[in-house]
């Protein structure tokens, strides 16, 4: 008997959804900062036994749309919704979902549920009891776990309900594959990931990161990417006084990029202004992100 099936990883934005799905698949292919709306793709990471497929996808943060980027973020959360096998609904104390639809689709789905109360270790066993006893009434036939993606509090619990509620499947991709997504993606995303470490209020969501070139050679790789931005005042402030910031910026990103890839590169970063370009269908597209709903 082989097991193989999609678990689809949602929920609200910042809930540690892409650190949970890091601790599940064992590798590092969602970025994770402390703001809202990191993930903006539907990122699936693969994880293989001999008689199971475990294909989990990180969504983004479920939002109230306020540009076309927003849309096809949200599209990529609907189609998580079509096609899981297994939802794993991540949620924090306190924090009901923020879509009404979401949760009424999940609601009166027959699709299996498990409910991740992550980030425990902030809170007591009273307000997780709580919790627990609230998503039970809400969604009877789920299973519901606290946890702490973090510090890996029952992690194994979580895999372990998993594995039982799979279907019985053949597996979906071959075996020794992990991801659906180029190395350019992830190069794309480490950059990305590094803005919104390393710049402020609204600079990291004006900006878009593109790999222009992807060379592979014996001994280093070179790598230029272009870092597109909505005006030319956030161009000034992603260079910084004299390139600092600029140059720390491609410091920091070069060094993920050679611990994930396992190899030297050359890292060279270019800044465009594109105006308005998340409310742009031409240049969403371009960036791998659908307008269609």
């Amino acid at each position: 008997m082989h097991k193989a099936g999609f678990v689809n990883i949602v929920g609200n934005p910042n809930v540690g959804k892409s650190t949970l799905m890091n601790a599940l698949v064992g590798e590092r292919l969602s970025i994770i900062t402390s703001k809202a709306q990191t993930t903006r793709h539907r990122i699936m990471g693969i994880v293989n036994g001999e008689d199971f497929q475990i294909v989990y996808t990180d969504t983004p943060g479920i939002v109230n749309p306020h540009y076309k980027l927003h849309e096809s973020m949200m599209g990529f959360v609907q189609s998580a919704l079509q096609d899981a096998d297994l939802f794993l609904l991540v949620s924090e104390l306190g924090e009901p979902l923020k879509n009404a639809a979401v949760e009424r689709r999940i609601v009166e789905s027959d699709i299996p549920v498990i409910v991740v109360i992550n980030k425990i270790d902030r809170s007591n066993q009273t307000a997780v009891s709580q919790q627990i006893e609230q998503w039970q009434k809400l969604i009877p036939r789920a299973v519901v776990i606290p946890a702490s993606a973090t510090e890996r509090f029952n992690i194994d619990t979580i895999f372990d309900h998993i594995l039982r509620l799979l279907p019985e499947n053949p597996p979906y991709f071959p075996k020794d594959e992990l991801t659906d997504r180029s190395m350019r993606f992830f190069v794309s995303e480490i950059v990305r990931e590094k803005i919104l470490l390393y710049y402020q209020k609204e600079i990291p969501y004006s900006c878009e990161v593109a790999v222009e070139r992807y060379e592979e050679n014996e001994g280093i790789d070179n790598i230029s990417c272009i870092i597109f931005v909505e005006r030319e005042t956030q161009k000034a402030i992603l260079i910084g006084h004299q390139g600092k910031a600029i140059k720390k910026l491609g410091t920091e990103a070069r060094h993920d990029i050679e611990e994930f890839t396992g190899k030297k590169c050359f890292l060279s970063l270019h800044i465009k202004v594109l105006k308005d370009w998340r409310n742009s269908e031409r240049a969403l597209r371009s960036f791998g992100y659908s307008t269609e709903d």
